[in-house]
Parts: C-alpha cells; structure tokens; sequence
C-alpha cells in the first residue's frame, strides 16, 4: 500500500509521542485499573462477581473487534473525526461510570467506553501509518504505543488503589473521564486530518487463507489472553484467598510488568538469535512452564505469592518473547493487505481472548489458577502445532 506524503502534520517525533500517547495510555489504564477494587464492587452495585469479571472481558472484546468497524470508518471520513468522537465517547462513559449505580447500566457504559476506545486506538494507529509509513521514526512510535498497551495493564492497578484508597472506587472512573477531556481538547486543537486522498480497496480473502497470519495470530492470542486470565483472577486469588491488601495486590501485580520491561529490554537480541518461528515457538514453550508450575501450586500450595505470581513472571517472559515477533509474523507475506489485516490481526486476537479466556474463567473458577493453566495449555499447544506444520515440507 503506497501512501502520499502528508504535508500537514509537522510535528517532530517527541512531540507527535506526546500528543498521541495519551489516547494508548488511557485506553490501557481503563482495561484493568480498578481490579484492586473488584472485590468490593459486587456488593457496592447489586450484583455477582460473575457480572464484573464480564465488564472486564467485555471491554477487551470490544477493544479489538471495533477496530475492524472504525478503521474502515476513517478511511472514510477521515482519521480526525474518529479520534474526535471516539474520545469525547469514552469521555462521557467515563464519567458516568462514576455515578452508576446499578450493574445493568455499569456493563453499559463499560461498553461505550470500550467503543470509544476502540475508535480512538484505530485513529492513533492510523495516523502513524499515514504520516510516518517507509520512515525510521514509525518502528520508534509503533514501539513505544505496543509498550504502552503492554505495560499500563500491568500498572494500572495501583493507580487506582491509590485513588479508591484516597477517595473511594467511584473516583477511578472520574479522574479517567477528566483526563480523556484533557487529552480530547489537545486534540481538537492539534490533531491534524491525515487520511490519504485515496485509499487501497480493501481485501479479505488474502488474509483470510493465509495460514501464517493465523498461526501467528494464534500465537499472539495466546500471549495476551494469559494476561487477560491472569488479571481477570489474580484479585479473587490474591485478595480474597491470599490475603493481600489492595495497595499490596497492585504492587505484586506490577511486578509481572517489571518482568516484561526487562525482558523487552533484551527481546531484539533474542529475535535476531533465535528468528521468528524460533522466537515464538520459546516463547510458547515459556508460558507452558509457566503453567505447569501453576498447576503445581494449585495442588500442593496454598494460595500465596509463590504459587501463583512466580509462574506468572515465567508467563511474563514468553509473552514478551512471544508478542515481539507476532506481528511480523502474522503480516509477512500479505504485501498491500497489511493495513487491513493489521486490524483483522487485533480483532481477532482481541475475540479469541475476551471470548476463550472468559469461557474459562467461568468453567473453571475465577477464584483459583486452573483456568490461567487450561488457556495457555490449549493455546500454546495449539500453536506450537501451527508453527510444526509451518515447518513441514509442502
């Protein structure tokens, strides 16, 4: 896909970073920030934990699978009015998150937040497309925007112990809405329309029988939905079962994210080692250790510390190994196609975890390891099979 040289958004690269991280970071911190406080919500809004866990897994879902909807979208209208509307979206739902009250209207708005969301990612990932595409300066940003959404997961949660601590659960969703205001009105001032005059036609059938892209996607699902499980019930486990306060959850859970970060610090020199099947078949094989150890801690441990944030910082490294060479993977061969299935990529990532990882949290418990260890073994072994079938002789 060639695209026209944009002549409008002149900005250098920090400052093009900072008027766009913005829009990843909150987007980021809605998906978990207020898991410290899930323990308490059921009771506060009238509701089971059932109901919770689904305002979690509905939010990934619709993370990714309206990505398909609004990127199509801003090739129409353009990239501007997405990002706009998608913002001012999540905005509105944010704040009245705050002041929900009963568990139908919070899935609601959870909902709507999660679309707004969704546009306003699909607009980001755009622009960087249209502005820096065939520039060194894009791996720098796509760098730094894949860190965000990696990382802020696993930060979020004690930001929001320290807000629900300091002023109840309520004020979590309020202070994202005043930021995404924050961030909209930068935008409305800054936010330059990128859209190329002509766009190419869109083409599904090239990805959708590529073989590779769904291996690699496989692989990516399954590196991400191990952390969707995780954080879908590491406060029931370690909250509820372990013992641990909310601060003292958030900082334990942060150390799964130092884990990725120092192993991102090292994941470009594995790559080049170990190529990409290679890269990925280790990192796979990472996040079945990881589970075998969770397995183990849930026969013969109690709930603690060490039996389940342990072999999550195991899972943490075959994520990082795994996520580093997915994307590359995935679009390797599909030329043109790869602004579409770029978002194919994610909406099907973000279906398979939301759906398969909340399918086993609920036939499993959400209050022990079991449905983290069922995920990643299904998942990993299955693209493990993938990558062995990559490597067949036609």
């Amino acid at each position: 896909m060639s695209y026209p040289k944009i002549h409008r958004w002149t900005y250098s690269v920090p400052a093009t970073l900072a008027l766009m991280a913005p829009f990843d970071i909150l987007a980021s911190l809605a998906m978990d920030i207020y898991l410290p406080v899930v323990p308490v919500m059921p009771e506060a809004l009238g509701t089971s934990p059932s109901v919770i866990q689904l305002t979690l897994s509905l939010y990934m879902l619709v993370l990714g699978a309206g990505q398909i909807v609004f990127g199509p979208i801003s090739d129409v209208v353009g990239r501007r009015p997405v990002l706009i509307g998608g913002t001012a979206l999540f905005a509105v739902s944010s704040v009245l998150l705050a002041a929900a009250s009963s568990a139908p209207l919070f899935v609601v708005l959870r909902l709507l937040q999660a679309i707004g969301a969704s546009a306003a990612l699909v607009a980001t990932f755009a622009t960087v497309r249209d502005v820096y595409a065939g520039r060194p300066e894009s791996s720098t940003i796509y760098g730094l925007l894949g860190s965000i959404l990696s990382f802020v997961p696993a930060l979020g949660p004690i930001a929001g112990a320290l807000i629900a601590d300091h002023f109840g659960w309520r004020a979590i969703f309020l202070i994202i809405g005043i930021l995404s205001i924050a961030a909209l009105f930068s935008a409305g001032m800054r936010w330059h329309e990128t859209r190329p005059a002509t766009t190419a036609r869109i083409a599904l059938r090239p990805i959708l029988t590529s073989f590779p892209f769904w291996v690699y996607t496989s692989g990516f699902s399954a590196a991400m939905g191990a952390f969707f499980v995780f954080f879908s019930t590491a406060p029931r486990i370690l909250i509820d079962k372990a013992g641990f306060s909310g601060m003292g959850f958030s900082l334990v859970f942060a150390t799964v994210a130092l884990v990725m970060i120092v192993t991102a610090r090292f994941a470009s020199g594995f790559v080049m080692r170990w190529g990409i099947a290679g890269s990925l078949a280790r990192g796979m094989a990472m996040l079945l250790a990881g589970a075998v150890l969770l397995a183990f801690g849930e026969l013969f441990l109690q709930p603690s510390f060490l039996s389940f944030v342990v072999p999550m910082w195991i899972i943490a490294i075959g994520i990082v190994l795994s996520t580093a060479v997915t994307a590359n993977g995935a679009l390797d061969a599909l030329g043109e196609t790869a602004g579409t299935a770029v978002a194919l990529y994610s909406c099907v990532q973000s279906i398979i975890v939301g759906f398969a990882g909340t399918v086993f949290v609920l036939l499993l418990g959400g209050d022990s390891a079991w449905p983290l260890v069922g995920y990643v073994c299904v998942t990993a072994l299955t693209t493990l099979s993938g990558l062995w079938s990559l490597q067949e002789p036609a």
